[in-house]
């Protein structure tokens, strides 16, 4: 899949004066990308996208949405990392920031693998093809749900400081994390933005595996991705830094937000 992809729910690539279905010309990668964040990545061939960093990623980002021409969107980051990525996203369109908390449901004996996601507003999204891979059942999936359920409702307490969620009904979204790797957490975002009332969902990372951005085509109403390598590896490989966002940093991006 071509870097720099906007696809509508059919999968299909948006047209638009950098989306499209072919290669991102050379003459266009410093608007897209940005001046000299094209390295290649050790063993991965020249030309290999790397982002220097979560915030200089966002900064990309937003330069591709703009285009877009949104009116009025609600930036909502998924925490932690994705946060430093909608800091600069929002401040770039003007817009509101906030999180909207979603907790990745791990495999028992591989918890770095989603097998599913849980999220506000009750959302519960299972990966049924990954479960069945690992062997996880429904009955042991609703367990180790129930633990993520309470972990959400204590992050957004924590993160929010007090103050209220945005109200989300009749707005556009635009839903952020710093990379999709299976997007059962993306999705899962998706569907408490909806079950919150947004008219419109847009999706918008960095960096996605193909399938992944693939599948999230056909709930979202738009999926923005700049690279969608081939070969995905991990969100982390793709950024030369790719520190843990803490929760003070997430509190302390959240207030700088003047739209907030």
């Amino acid at each position: 899949m071509p870097q720099g992809t906007i696809r509508d729910q059919a999968g299909r690539p948006v047209s638009g004066e950098w989306a499209n279905s072919s290669p991102v010309p050379a003459r266009c990668a410093s608007f897209l990308f940005g001046e000299g964040s094209l390295h290649t990545a050790s063993g991965a061939g020249s030309g290999t996208r790397v982002f220097p960093d979560r915030r200089a990623a966002g900064r990309e980002l937003a330069a591709a949405l703009l285009p877009l021409h949104l009116e009025f969107p609600i930036v909502l980051a998924l925490p932690r990392g994705g946060v430093p990525v909608a800091y600069e996203v929002a401040h770039r369109l003007g817009a509101p920031l906030d999180v909207l908390v979603v907790r990745k449901v791990g495999a028992p004996d591989h918890p770095e693998l989603a097998i599913g996601a849980v999220g506000a507003a009750g959302v519960v999204v299972a990966d049924e093809a990954t479960m069945a891979l690992v062997g996880v059942g429904p009955d042991e999936f609703a367990d180790l749900a129930r633990r993520e359920k309470m972990e959400v409702e204590r992050r957004e307490r924590l993160f929010r400081e007090g103050l209220p969620p945005l109200d989300l009904r009749d707005r556009r979204v635009i839903l952020v994390d710093d990379g999709l790797a299976t997007g059962a957490t993306m999705r899962a975002a998706v569907e408490v933005a909806r079950t919150l009332g947004a008219v419109e969902v847009i999706v918008a990372v960095p960096v996605g595996a193909p399938e992944a951005c693939a599948r999230l085509a056909e709930r979202a109403d738009r999926v923005v991705c700049l690279f969608e390598p081939e070969s995905f590896v991990a969100v982390g490989y793709w950024y030369a830094d790719f520190a843990q966002t803490d929760d003070a940093e997430v509190r302390r991006l959240l207030r700088l937000n003047p739209a907030r």
